[in-house]
């Protein structure tokens, strides 16, 4: 899926344009066990409850793909037959009214899923008249018929003094337990080129953080994706452990701004897909900034080891796209993309420098600095 398509999608979770008659929950207690059951007739909700389900729902579509949001693809023998994509069938054909379907949905997830705290999972079901104009311009519609999960953490909000408008006091109010926004869910089957796709769906973590692989593979399978932030782990790990004494700051800048360059380039073409860079074209840019044969070579047996052979990778998810931070250990010292050339390492007397032109000045605290006159 791209962006654009899980955007038309968002937009269906308002009052007046969702067509979900049910939410389906389960919730269920840190180790695991099933507190209640239940099924919401959304009809019969005031319209303010109606919109909380709706937003909780929403969330497990919220962010990027590449980041929050990952597409799981299934492989034609699993789609053909396995007991992973005949449960979500089920459940999708159903329209999450097949009661033993639903049971082993929630065994799979209260099996696998091991929080800190109690949790809601959230299941409802939609069907959605994609718009479509033909090429003769007549007006026509195809339907989109999905399924979609949200599992929410329940926290405990402690005892807290609440001012009672009516009674103009306040009063206290008894710990309570409120729903936060997911941290997991997945939507079921994929709404690609805005068409229903069998062989894939979408799953969502929170922030990217973490694939909670025992669920991942319970519900869809396969295997889970890396979370972005073990992405950059792993890709600066594979790029300073092959490139050794070759990774100097030339080298890592000219990575930087040809990623960079890929994401504007993709931009400004208007491009519906995700971008995702291949090995070979970051391994074009290494050869560029004249990396040696021997270490290239080290680069491409590591990134494949790390990621998978052929593997294609979001390049905002391997260094960053958006900043640029030169550590040591007492300073950071964090600089626009666009100006790399303001920075430079040198070394002098025997000791290794960070030098950083200043012309356009400099504050400390806020306080412009002065420069003393040359001796």
């Amino acid at each position: 899926m791209i962006d654009k398509e899980v955007s038309e999608l968002r937009r269906r979770f308002k009052y007046d344009r969702s067509a979900i008659t049910k939410v389906y929950g389960c919730y269920v207690n840190q180790t695991g066990e099933v507190i209640t059951e239940f099924a919401e007739s959304m009809g019969m909700l005031p319209q303010a409850a109606q919109e909380k389900y709706l937003e909780l729902l929403k969330k497990a579509i919220s962010g990027t793909i590449g980041k929050t949001l990952t597409d799981v693809v299934f492989s034609t023998a699993q789609v053909a037959d396995s007991d992973e994509h005949r449960l979500l069938m089920k459940l999708r054909e159903s329209a999450c009214a097949d009661e033993e379907a639903r049971a082993e949905l929630f065994e799979k997830i209260t099996k696998t899923l091991h929080f800190d705290e109690n949790y809601l999972i959230l299941l409802a079901a939609d069907t959605y008249d994609v718009p479509y104009r033909g090429d003769g311009g007549s007006d026509d519609d195809t339907q989109f018929s999905y399924i979609i999960c949200s599992i929410c953490p329940v926290k405990e909000v402690l005892s807290v003094l609440h001012f009672d408008v009516q009674a103009s006091s306040f009063e206290n109010r008894p710990t309570e337990r409120v729903v936060g926004a997911p941290n997991l869910g997945f939507l079921f089957p994929a709404f690609d080129e805005r068409a229903t796709n069998l062989y894939g769906a979408l799953y969502y973590t929170k922030g990217g953080k973490g694939s909670y692989d025992e669920l991942f593979d319970a519900v869809f399978h396969t295997k889970p994706p890396m979370p972005v932030p073990e992405q950059q782990e792993t890709f600066r790990d594979v790029l300073t452990d092959a490139l050794e004494d070759e990774c100097r700051l030339p080298v890592v800048q000219a990575v930087h701004t040809g990623l960079r360059e890929m994401v504007a380039l993709h931009k400004e073409a208007k491009i519906a897909e995700p971008l995702a860079v291949s090995r070979e074209e970051i391994g074009a840019v290494l050869q560029s900034s004249g990396v040696t044969e021997q270490k290239l070579a080290a680069f491409n047996v590591q990134f494949d080891s790390a990621f998978g052979t052929d593997s294609q990778l979001p390049p905002q998810n391997l260094l960053g796209t958006n900043k640029l931070e030169y550590k040591t250990p007492y300073a950071t010292i964090k600089l626009d993309p666009e100006r790399q050339d303001l920075i430079s390492l040198r070394t002098m007397g025997g000791a290794h420098y960070l030098v950083l032109n200043v012309d356009e000045g400099v504050a400390l605290n806020d306080v412009n600095l002065q420069f003393a006159d040359e001796a």
